[in-house]
């Protein structure tokens, strides 16, 4: 009988967690790999799962690489999940990186090839395929011609025999978890053997898993929501994971639903672009046969959380099963390990109707869902996690803020990482922060308020664009656009989100040339404006807005004012010479139609008066 977690003895470290579970639960299931998420592929128990971590750990162990960072660089599937244990049982600092695409090797391995800079990374474990792709490339990267290649589906798992302890303790990093952002400026967050052990504890308590449990994850396994709610989580309830490709979700959404029911999983997450991709793709007849009455906690994460999609999602998928307060919104980042609140298993979201207007001057004022003004639906992202601390702060003066006023959220807990590796300056800036007497706390750039309990998101301090579940950096966005055509004036652009209908769209405004202003080609220069972002950066532009010169506000010091620009936009008071919306509300021909229509409105009562 498989041991229940309050049975089972406290672990300072994963390695020790490990070899509990092969020790006690060998010939159990912990990981299942689903090919195009339906056909069983390969499978580890934990007896099995140990025994490669030991044979890939003996192989590291003989070039004396303890301490040292290696790239791990594999397609999803359980043969990532035997390699970051592998370098966990050698004391080696392992780095879930995206597995390069052959297709677009120009574009993914630059920022590659930055992390390797950054971490001084000497190692690399992948496939014979991925090793091949990269080394065999005409691409000019002496940084990987220096690092030791090791293909670990070749190591012989009798080399386990020659593995040793590598004698790590609780505060030893496990692995260091890179931010998605910009291209030059990647910083890799430390995350040591106890902070994934403690937050683990948490999520066991916060969201109802047991020895009972069963996930099914299609998350990457580089992205924090995939790698430790995803693939870390089950191994610490000792209870069986099975994963799918993210491709293979994104090809046919149904696939996660039937493998959640054929699996009789209880919990699997995803960010909001996921339950809206099923909502859309997965037609009624094809839901005839599903049953996911066995599913708990369908946590939803990583990007701003639409209430119209999960009232959606609901209405589509009730009949077979799904249950409301199934939905488990959630918060968090990767510098506190993961989550930092979670809506409890069994427990109905909440979600408030608020004045969008006292919003956007950062207060925080219910109104009726069915008034005359206008409302947002904000989602409750649910009680903070376990023993997490929360305040909202005023990031100016770095001082408390009143219960109905929007602020940053500070986070203080023993999950905390230890900082970003080898960046002092930007560790004690977002990680060393302190109110009065209280501290240290970690900045999260995120702003939100707590009511009751419940903490609630409302936006960003940083110009962080997050859309289906992934960071762009607005930088890398503005210098694509600003390559495309001379006209286009160079660092005098931005880009930057709004939320519409509940999601996050991307908008881009952009200077134009004085000496090009008369003769711009305007409808031609936006539609490759969007054809270069959509090759890119795969996005969607939601906007795009061409303007005079002396539009894209700066600070003294150059720094692109994003948020400036933004309200400029929002307000219609850019000077614009040529734009185009998938709203057309937002453009600036219909802006100026619906001011002389309110003009027009106010002489009519004034006249009748």
């Amino acid at each position: 009988m498989t041991p229940s977690p309050s049975s089972a003895p406290r672990f300072s470290t994963l390695i020790e967690l490990l070899r509990y579970r092969a020790q006690t639960q060998p010939d159990d299931l912990a990981y299942q790999f689903l090919i195009d998420g339906k056909r069983e592929g390969t499978a580890y128990t934990y007896g099995k799962l140990d025994q490669l971590a030991q044979a890939i750990a003996a192989q590291l162990q003989q070039q004396q690489v303890k301490g040292e960072r290696a790239l791990l660089l594999y397609p999803q599937g359980v043969e990532v999940v035997a390699a970051f244990c592998g370098c966990l049982y050698a004391g080696v600092i392992a780095i879930p990186v995206p597995p390069p695409d052959a297709g677009r090797l120009k574009r993914t391995l630059p920022r590659l090839r930055e992390i390797v800079k950054d971490a001084e990374a000497t190692l690399v474990l992948s496939n014979a395929r991925i090793i091949e792709l990269i080394q065999g490339s005409d691409l000019d990267f002496p940084e990987f011609e220096a690092m030791r290649w090791i293909d670990t589906e070749a190591v012989e798992p009798d080399l386990a025999a020659q593995w040793e302890d590598p004698g790590v303790d609780k505060d030893v990093l496990a692995y260091l978890q890179y931010t998605s952002g910009s291209t030059s400026t990647p910083k890799g967050v430390m995350l040591s053997h106890y902070n994934l052990l403690h937050h683990s504890a948490y999520l066991q308590r916060a969201c109802g898993y047991s020895t009972e449990s069963a996930t099914v994850t299609w998350m990457p396994y580089f992205h924090d929501y995939g790698l430790v709610e995803g693939l870390i989580q089950p191994l610490y309830n000792g209870a069986p994971c099975y994963i799918m490709a993210p491709l293979a979700f994104v090809k046919r959404p149904l696939r996660w639903l039937e493998a959640i029911a054929r699996y009789s999983a209880t919990h699997s997450q995803a960010p909001n672009f996921a339950y809206d991709l099923c909502i859309r793709r997965i037609k009624p007849a094809q839901r005839e046969g599903l049953d996911l009455s066995c599913w708990q906690s369908a946590g939803n994460a990583a990007e701003p959380i639409n209430p119209r999609i999960m009232q959606e999602f609901y209405d589509a998928f009730k009949d077979v099963g799904f249950r409301w307060e199934t939905f488990s919104p959630a918060y968090g980042l990767a510098e506190a390990t993961l989550l930092v609140s979670a809506t409890p298993v069994g427990r109905a979201p909440v979600i408030l109707s608020l004045d969008a207007n006292a919003l956007e001057q950062g207060q925080v004022r219910e109104s009726p869902a069915d008034g005359e003004s206008n409302v947002r639906q904000t989602v409750s992202c649910g009680p903070l996690v376990c023993e997490t601390e929360v305040v909202i702060v005023d990031p100016e003066r770095a001082t408390r803020c009143q219960p109905n006023q929007i602020g940053e959220i500070w986070v203080a807990d023993a999950g905390v990482a230890h900082g970003y590796w080898q960046r002092s300056a930007a560790t004690q800036e977002t990680f060393g922060a302190h109110l009065k007497a209280a501290g240290p706390y970690l900045r999260t750039g995120d702003l939100g308020f707590m009511k009751g309990s419940e903490l609630y998101i409302t936006g960003r301090i940083k110009d962080l664009i997050i859309i289906r579940g992934t960071n762009h950096y607005p930088q890398d966005i503005e210098w694509t656009v600003q390559q495309i055509d001379p006209a286009l004036r160079p660092d005098y652009g931005a880009s930057f989100s709004i939320i519409e209908e509940g999601e996050e769209r991307l908008i881009v405004v952009q200077e134009v040339e004085r000496q090009h202003q008369q003769s711009l080609a305007a409808e031609e220069l936006i539609a490759e404006i969007r054809q270069a972002i959509s090759e890119a950066h795969e996005l969607q532009v939601y906007a795009i807005a061409l303007v005079k010169s002396g539009n894209v506000l700066k600070t003294s010091s150059g720094k692109i004012q994003r948020r400036g620009c933004r309200e400029r936009f929002l307000s219609g008071n850019l000077e614009v010479l040529a734009d185009w919306s998938e709203n057309p509300r937002l453009t600036a021909k219909v802006r100026h139609l619906q001011s002389e229509v309110e003009t027009l409105a106010k002489q009519l009562e004034v006249s009748q008066s």
